[in-house]
């Protein structure tokens, strides 16, 4: 990988001043900022890598975030072009307006996000967490499960503590005693579970009908000027779910492709494979299905984010929703993917 030599800011400050406009111009043709997290799922070889700067013959700005709130936050400044998130900040985002798309389903949930409760916290149902404190990244799909949980199990978000923790800090209370549960995802989920039990996983909770998903969003303006590189990124995150697909009963600790994932996130070899087996990550074919990002409104991926939005505003979370979620859906990059 290399990195930009130029930022954004000091692009856009150029330009204001007259200095060098033919400059900023070039470095923003030549450049793509791509924001991610730290999931583990098989886009982290494309990142490990120079597949994409070779597939568009761009310069590539990774840009790494510890929540999906954070990334909206950057796209939403016009910081980062194309980015993952999950399904929960990314209906924040268009329902408080942000211009965005979601392009892509980088994987359904699953059991990779989980409510675990520390060993002997007491909580053995989830009636016991009345009274109880529990640590969960604000706007994010495990908020969103947390409180939906919360919801089923009869109780409210004042029946308990709930702190808005980013993942490192929810892996240190924990550490420390201060918290007595967390919603979260790995490599966090995976350190909690050595000394804690799973209550419920984000898997159970959206077959009660509210689905999760981590997607990755562009913004509007840069994918309708760039089709053909959001269309290539498209490519290369189905290429790598492919290869893992056709390989998975032969990859070791020891597989080119698992020593990346852990690289790119943080975690230990020897713990990539059972948490990839905790996702789904969805074929291009059958991400061009109305169980995805097709059929409009009735799509799985607009359904999704109507349901996340209606359980955001009755949180007071966002202001108020948008009339047709289908619109911020477009599956003509996937499709034209599809093509290459």
């Amino acid at each position: 990988m290399h990195n930009v030599t130029i930022t954004k800011g000091l692009k856009y400050l150029l330009a204001g001043l007259g200095t060098s406009l033919i400059l900023s111009t070039a470095a923003a043709a030549d450049t793509l900022t791509i924001g991610y997290q730290g999931m583990m799922n098989p886009w982290k070889t494309v990142i490990d890598s120079d597949a994409l700067e070779q597939a568009t013959g761009l310069d590539i700005e990774w840009r790494r975030f510890d929540s999906g709130a954070k990334v909206i936050t950057a796209m939403a400044s016009g910081d980062i072009d194309i980015a993952s998130a999950g399904s929960s900040p990314i209906a924040a985002a268009i329902s408080r307006g942000v211009d965005v798309e979601l392009v892509w389903i980088l994987e359904n949930i699953n059991e990779a996000e989980a409510l675990v409760v520390r060993n002997g916290s007491g909580i053995l149902a989830p009636q016991d967490l009345k009274g109880k404190t529990l640590g969960v990244p604000f706007v994010s799909t495990t908020h969103f499960h947390a409180l939906f949980a919360l919801e089923q199990f009869g109780l409210d978000e004042g029946d308990l503590k709930i702190l808005n923790m980013q993942p490192n800090a929810i892996s240190a209370a924990w550490t420390r005693g201060d918290i007595d549960a967390a919603f979260i995802w790995d490599p966090v989920l995976g350190r909690l579970k050595q000394d804690g039990q799973v209550l419920i996983s984000s898997g159970e909770l959206s077959r009660w009908g509210k689905a999760t998903f981590d997607g990755i969003v562009a913004s509007r303006e840069y994918a309708e000027q760039n089709p053909e590189v959001v269309a290539r990124v498209i490519k290369l995150m189905s290429d790598a779910d492919e290869d893992y697909r056709t390989s998975k009963g032969s990859l070791t600790s020891e597989s080119p492709m698992v020593m990346s994932i852990a690289k790119m996130t943080g975690g230990k070899a020897e713990g990539v494979l059972d948490v990839l087996a905790l996702y789904e990550f969805v074929p291009l074919e059958e991400q061009l299905t109305c169980a995805w990002l097709e059929c409009g409104k009735e799509g799985g991926a607009a359904r999704a984010l109507l349901f996340t939005s209606e359980f955001l505003e009755a949180q007071g979370k966002i202001p108020a929703l948008k009339d047709d979620y289908s619109v911020f859906v477009n599956p003509s990059y996937a499709r034209k993917a599809q093509e290459l």
